[in-house]
């Protein structure tokens, strides 16, 4: 943004009379940018920053143990106590918000939303999808909120796809597992963020899903007002969104935050349905389809697919599904056809593994084994690709030694999330193994004459503990 123009932009605000106040706790986030369109989402809170001296949530028995519906959570609470009183709690406030943007260093160019009310019964936020974008242009975002007596703005920025011809190199960095307890730095949050923001300076991000654990305590989020509090939490933190501020992103769900822990379709954990669940997914991050492809220019095509939605453990036909008929024949229809030099699927859950054995919710386990051999042997005979896969609590590269099939597990956001497997276990699939957590990051570019990718596993701090390239 110009110096002139922001001046005379706070200069207008400044004459709001300031009777009440309203702000953007949670920052704002840019999801599902193409070449031509991104999706931008906001939420005006009543203060500036979460909670920090809020009271603790007591301490309560496992809901597991519990029929669904028998509580909605609120014996969470010490007498008298209500949500805003909670450590971390970012409350809504209604009002209006609006988008302006523009290419890097056009002002002129600015174009502007109409003013929007923010959905009270979703959660105080909007959303906004920008249309006729410039392919491979950086943007810049100015998002403004304002109710009967106060005002707030926050900058933003995003770079749009390149068109499917142009040879562009194209950084992006994959995450999966990140709660709010296991933050690996108390008040600012997850280290990562701050560490790709600085040093990957990534043209997009991907998570992969469990991005909160609805059930895990501290609180367990039994109702939908719950769940929302764990994601408002969370998003508050300095790190996270500052990095949500620059960078754009494609969010996926995965089952501990739609509901629970392996969670099927018609699951409930407390008051929190399955519909719901899904439906507060949609409402906190911005998403334009469950499943979908994106062309990062001529040498990069990404898949985005839904592992939950569309899953039938008992089909009255055929074998157990995680992605249903539709989108698995969209899936080889669209990659078959696609002619990008690398194509990457990635995935909530892992396709080639290896898991443990006692697991049974992935493509990787004996129950989805059908679905997951058809994967894997169409895979295996594609040219240059490559499977992400988050929900793991480790880092991995492996490869099917009876496909050939490639997968890259991207490890928890943090070491303090790292479990649940050992290095004991290397066989004959692992290229790497390190039971730690951090982030993936892949570089696609033509710097050495040819097409080449590369795949990186990080530390939190940035450090590379792995490295894989292929032309």
């Amino acid at each position: 943004m110009t110096k002139h123009l922001m001046t005379g932009i706070l200069m207008l605000l400044a004459l709001v009379p300031c009777s009440a106040e309203v702000f953007m706790a949670n920052g704002i986030k840019i999801g599902d940018v193409t070449h031509d369109t991104a999706k931008i989402w906001t939420r005006l809170t009543a203060q500036a920053e979460r909670t920090r001296s809020g009271i603790s949530f007591l301490k309560v028995e496992n809901p597991r143990k519990q029929k669904p519906g028998a509580t909605d959570g609120s014996q969470q609470f010490p007498e008298g106590k209500s949500l805003a009183d909670m450590e971390g709690s970012v409350p809504g406030t209604t009002g209006e918000v609006r988008v302006s943007y523009w290419p890097q260093g056009k002002p002129d160019s600015m174009q502007q939303t109409a003013w929007l009310s923010v959905d009270a019964e979703r959660d105080f936020t909007r959303q906004f999808l920008l249309n006729d974008l410039s392919s491979n242009t950086q943007y810049e975002v100015l998002v403004e909120g304002r109710n009967s007596g106060a005002a707030v703005s926050l900058e933003g920025r995003f770079r749009t796809a390149p068109d499917a011809g142009d040879a562009e190199e194209i950084n992006f960095v994959v995450v999966t597992c990140g709660d709010y307890p296991r933050r690996d730095d108390a008040e600012n949050g997850h280290v990562i963020y701050d560490t790709m923001l600085k040093k990957a300076k990534p043209h997009f991000f991907v998570h992969t899903g469990d991005i909160e654990y609805y059930d895990k305590p501290d609180p367990y989020a039994l109702s939908p007002a719950l769940a929302r509090y764990k994601m408002n939490r969370l998003f508050a933190m300095p790190y996270i969104r500052s990095f949500h501020n620059e960078v754009s992103s494609y969010f996926m769900k995965d089952d501990h935050d739609t509901v629970r822990n392996d969670c099927d379709p018609g699951d409930v954990y407390g008051t929190l349905t399955w519909d719901k669940g899904i439906s507060i997914f949609e409402e906190q991050f911005p998403r334009t389809a469950p499943y979908k492809t994106v062309r990062w220019g001529k040498d990069l095509q990404i898949w985005i697919v839904e592992g939950r939605d569309f899953r039938d453990v008992k089909p009255a036909q055929g074998h157990p599904t995680i992605w249903g008929a539709r989108q698995k024949e969209w899936f080889f229809k669209t990659f078959t056809e696609s002619d990008a030099t690398f194509r990457v699927l990635i995935s909530p859950t892992p396709v080639v593994g290896p898991d443990r054995e006692n697991k049974n919710d992935n493509h990787a386990n004996r129950e989805f084994a059908y679905e997951g051999n058809e994967i894997r042997e169409f895979l295996g005979k594609q040219k240059n690709s490559f499977v992400i896969c988050g929900d793991r609590h480790w880092q991995y590269h492996s490869v099917d030694p009876k496909t050939g099939a490639m997968e890259f597990s991207c490890g928890p956001s943090s070491d303090r999330h790292a479990s649940g497997y050992s290095e004991k276990f290397l066989n004959e699939y692992h290229r790497y193994l390190k039971i730690r957590g951090g982030y993936l990051s892949v570089n696609v570019s033509r710097s050495s004459g040819q097409p080449q990718i590369s795949f990186r596993h990080h530390a939190p701090n940035g450090n590379v503990r792995n490295l894989y390239q292929q032309q």
